[in-house]
């Protein structure tokens, strides 16, 4: 794992951000990920982002850790926060290897705020698991650094086995065990749970009969997306710029707002209730259930 600090160019103040927030960065010539941010949100003079090598991705954090050395020029977006904090009584945060980063200033948070929290911290081995020395000098918590090769599986049913009041679970890290703890919050309270993934879960395959069109409110033009292709790959077809960066429904960037219609929802972002309001759509991975989908462009 290395971890990055950014800095403006010219020395000016960083937008601000809050604890869950994620920034892109174009790696490459149209090669882009997202990264969340895991410094101090009162430091307005420089973002820290860290960034785990894994040979089996797509490439883009062996450019950085193979490419970005200090002083190097990188193009950022502003900070998005699809992972924000609740106001509650408790928090109980449950990590896997690097999907500790959006917890470090979450933890850092509430432990300001004298909320009380628990922190369930796995990772292959302890020599691997980042940030184990800053999490120890977080006061009023319980932290349990669990690596798999001292301890093996979490143990979630100690954690998660009855649903606690007033509590929020955060949970970030490898799809089986984001997996693993959603099934166990089924029984918990509406709205106690809340994911980030950084791979998508797997989605249904695509029916022959579910194409549908879309009209772009601000022009009247309506276009056909057959079931085969994508929403955001037939919008950008018709010439219509739309940013995005992960294609796959797990970063929020090419949210579109919905008038019209009733969205079919397959992306690992929005809320409940989100989807239900049928109010907005992640046109890279979803759908719609009526024949027609009006969106605001």
């Amino acid at each position: 794992m290395v971890s990055l600090e950014l800095c403006a160019e010219d020395g000016a103040p960083l937008p601000g951000w809050t604890p869950g927030a994620h920034i892109e960065i174009e790696l490459a010539d149209k090669i882009v990920r997202h990264y969340s941010l895991c410094g101090n949100p009162a430091d307005a003079q420089r973002w820290r982002i860290a960034v785990l090598r894994d040979d089996n991705s797509r490439g883009g954090s062996a450019l950085i850790h193979d490419g970005f050395r200090p002083g190097r020029l990188v193009s950022a977006s502003w900070p998005r926060n699809n992972f924000a904090l609740v106001d509650t009584d408790r928090y109980l945060f449950i990590a896997g290897g690097i999907g500790i980063t959006p917890m470090l200033p979450m933890i850092h948070e509430v432990a300001g705020r004298g909320k009380a929290w628990t922190l369930v911290y796995g990772g292959r081995t302890r020599g691997s698991m980042a940030f184990v020395d800053e999490l120890s000098t977080v006061s009023d918590g319980e932290l349990y650094v669990l690596p798999h090769d001292e301890h093996g599986l979490l143990d979630l049913d100690r954690f998660l086995g009855s649903p606690a009041p007033h509590t929020a679970v955060y949970c970030c890290g490898p799809g089986p065990l984001i997996d693993a703890v959603e099934l166990r919050c089924a029984s918990w309270p509406a709205g106690a749970l809340h994911l980030e993934r950084f791979t998508p879960r797997e989605r249904p395959p695509l029916s022959a009969d579910g194409q549908f069109d879309v009209q772009l409110a601000r022009t009247g033009t309506t276009l056909s997306v057959p079931a085969d292709r994508t929403l955001l790959d037939v919008l950008e077809d018709a010439g219509i710029e739309i940013d995005n960066s992960c294609r796959a429904g797990i970063c929020g960037t090419c949210e579109l707002r919905v008038l019209g219609g009733i969205p079919e929802h397959h992306d690992d972002v929005l809320s409940d209730s989100e989807r239900d309001s049928h109010e907005m759509i992640l046109p890279c991975v979803s759908r719609s259930r009526s024949a027609v989908l009006v969106v605001d462009l």
